[in-house]
């Protein structure tokens, strides 16, 4: 896709074109923004279940027409078994598995918090119906999709539950183009759409869920389930020139998408694209990384007010000068990986909705239950095996995500979805399509489309060198070079650099919308 999609009555940008669809209809029914995108997170659950499920963790981000900004934290925090004494004699704890399965799943919450301030007049059944209809009847695998099959298959099947029934039926790995089907899954949807969403926590279903995690080996109970709840802190927000950004609060990574925005704004680079544009961006993400890394976990441990830090010209500009215009800050740092799901939606009465869930790694835990065909997250293998500090294992805490979904409201009353999947990938993502676009007016979907660059790792990759796509002018690497970056060329439109997506709704009410050629995505319009 080379350009923009434009509308008036409503959009949805998702990374799978089902999904997209799915919100698009809804609000051709007369549903709002907030009510596709709980159709397009159920949906995504089911035709991109190496990215996200029901069974991990969510976070919102919601402009009101009112000029109200709000967010969901769909979180779920550690099991009550879940202390150093379960994982007696291991250094680490593990990334699959029944003991990688140690936190509660948040999604389903967040979907009733949105709609709980947001419902309109359709049902809930009518917001599921799609994901039901596609989890029963199938959905066609896309390429992604089975490449991350293949490549994880070995470690997936190997852990107790029913993974290798769904994915590799009657023992053959699924392939591009073969059709999966997901009933269990299904099953599940219709007792959500009848019961509530509430009875994923709160009974038969829960149950049912508990359950198969205890059969399984995970530590979490019926009433880790039970005691679970959504939140509503308030956003984070920081003012650049033009526009004021929100993202989400701690335990995510938002306030290192909102330092490098702040950041990038006081260092003048002149034009996109050039030495200054790319090394500055990733200076300044290295700057928002080292004090996320130090800060940012569960809000309840952190010593810090990351607002007060986003609200101090002073302290950012102090932060700002940390940065050499010409030397790179010598690299690596501990990596955060992670693949996630991130869409955004806009209706015509203003209302606006940035939207991420995910199961943490590919397939999360790797833990499908039997008996609803809920793929576990592993958000919990993030917590450090410690008596204390930072992102340590504790009954009850948070785990430290780097999920966070980005919104703007430009001065000139313009209002902008945007955000990506792709672990360490979405606060540096965010960053090149903001600027780009907010910046330097370059068009939303080329925005998106031109190339990119990943310091850190994504998808389970272990090498933290700046990975840079190899579309941009040459003499760019060999400068990165000269200035200490150690850089590791990148095929063309690699999804390793995220599937990125934006929804800017313009004064006048116009609609204009944009996906990643490096997803199977699409902008569906009305």
């Amino acid at each position: 896709m080379q350009h923009e999609v434009r509308s008036l009555r409503g959009m949805v940008t998702a990374p799978h074109h089902r999904a997209a669809q799915a919100g698009l209809g809804v609000l051709q029914d007369g549903g709002n923004a907030v009510e596709a995108a709980v159709a397009v997170a159920a949906c995504l659950a089911v035709v991109y279940p190496h990215m996200t499920g029901i069974g991990g963790d969510g976070f919102w981000v919601i402009a009101e027409p009112d000029g109200r900004t709000h967010a969901i934290h769909a979180c779920g925090a550690a099991a009550q078994a879940a202390d150093l004494s379960l994982y007696r004699g291991l250094d680490a704890i593990p990334w699959r598995g029944p003991l990688a399965a140690n936190t509660v799943a948040g999604t389903i919450s967040g979907w009733a918090a949105a709609l709980e301030t947001n419902g309109g007049a359709l049902p809930l059944s009518r917001l599921l119906r799609p994901a039901i209809t596609q989890a029963r009847d199938g959905v066609v695998v896309t390429r992604g999709g089975a490449g991350i099959a293949a490549a994880k298959g070995a470690e997936l099947r190997a852990q107790p539950g029913a993974w290798a029934d769904i994915f590799e039926p009657g023992g053959r790995l699924l392939v591009e183009g073969d059709v999966l089907r997901q009933p269990a899954l299904a099953a599940t949807l219709t007792v959500l759409a009848r019961d509530g969403l509430q009875s994923f926590y709160d009974g038969p279903l829960s149950h049912a869920i508990a359950a198969d995690l205890a059969a399984l080996g995970s530590p979490v109970s019926t009433a880790d389930l039970a005691a679970h709840r959504a939140t509503r802190p308030a956003p984070l927000s920081v003012g650049v020139a033009g526009a004021t950004l929100f993202n989400t609060a701690p335990p995510t990574q938002g306030l290192a998408s909102l330092l490098i925005l702040a950041l990038f704004d006081r260092l003048h680079a002149a034009e996109a694209e050039g030495f200054d544009y790319v090394h500055g961006l990733v200076e300044a993400t290295k700057q928002a990384f080292l004090y996320r890394d130090r800060h940012v976990g569960d809000p309840v441990y952190m010593a810090v007010d990351p607002q007060s830090l986003l609200g101090s010209p002073a302290a950012l500009d102090e932060m700002a000068m940390q940065i050499d215009l010409d030397r790179a800050l010598p690299w690596p740092q501990p990596a955060s990986a992670g693949d996630t799901c991130w869409f955004g939606t806009a209706d015509a009465q203003g209302r606006v909705v940035s939207c991420i869930q995910s199961t943490y790694f590919e397939f999360g835990s790797g833990i499908v239950l039997p008996q609803t065909g809920i793929i576990w997250q592993n958000r919990g293998s993030s917590f450090r095996l410690a008596e204390s500090g930072w992102n340590a294992l504790k009954p009850g805490r948070k785990p430290f995500h780097t999920l966070n979904p980005a919104l703007a409201r430009f001065d000139d009353g313009r209002v902008m979805a945007y955000g990506t999947m792709g672990g360490e990938g979405q606060p540096q993502t965010q960053a090149a399509l903001f600027t780009r676009y907010a910046r330097y007016g370059i068009g939303l979907q080329e925005a998106i489309s031109r190339p990119r660059w990943l310091l850190g790792r994504t998808w389970g990759e272990s090498s933290t060198s700046l990975k840079i796509e190899d579309r941009f002018a040459l003499d760019l690497y060999d400068d990165l070079r000269a200035a200490g970056h150690r850089v590791e060329l990148m095929p063309a439109f690699t999804s390793m650099m995220g599937h990125a997506g934006a929804i800017v709704r313009h004064p006048t009410g116009v609609l204009e919308g944009a996906t990643d050629p490096r997803s199977d995505g699409q902008v569906a319009a009305w």
